[in-house]
């Protein structure tokens, strides 16, 4: 699709725990003129996702800011994997 992706993850060896950017994004994916934050999960954990970045405390000033929300749930079907893609934008 275009976009150049980094990872915004990171991992904290001290409190062994994974912290997402602004707690709830996993990527983030810019081309031109667009800038895209993608939390990434499983099929099954979508409709969690949605709600924690729903009640995020930065939700609010991201989506003012122009950036997209999104949330990639994947599931394995037998012909290889199926994202299904929700906008919180």
């Amino acid at each position: 699709m275009g976009y150049t992706v980094a990872i915004v993850e990171h991992y904290n060896c001290f409190t062994k725990r994974r912290h997402d950017l602004f707690g709830f994004a996993d990527l983030l994916a810019i081309r031109e003129n667009e800038v895209m934050l993608v939390q990434v999960t499983s099929g099954t954990n979508v409709s969690a996702r949605v709600k924690k970045i729903t009640e995020s405390e930065h939700i609010d000033i991201v989506r003012k800011s122009g950036m997209s929300v999104f949330v990639h749930g994947w599931r394995r079907l037998k012909s290889g994997w199926e994202p299904k893609i929700v906008d919180l934008s």
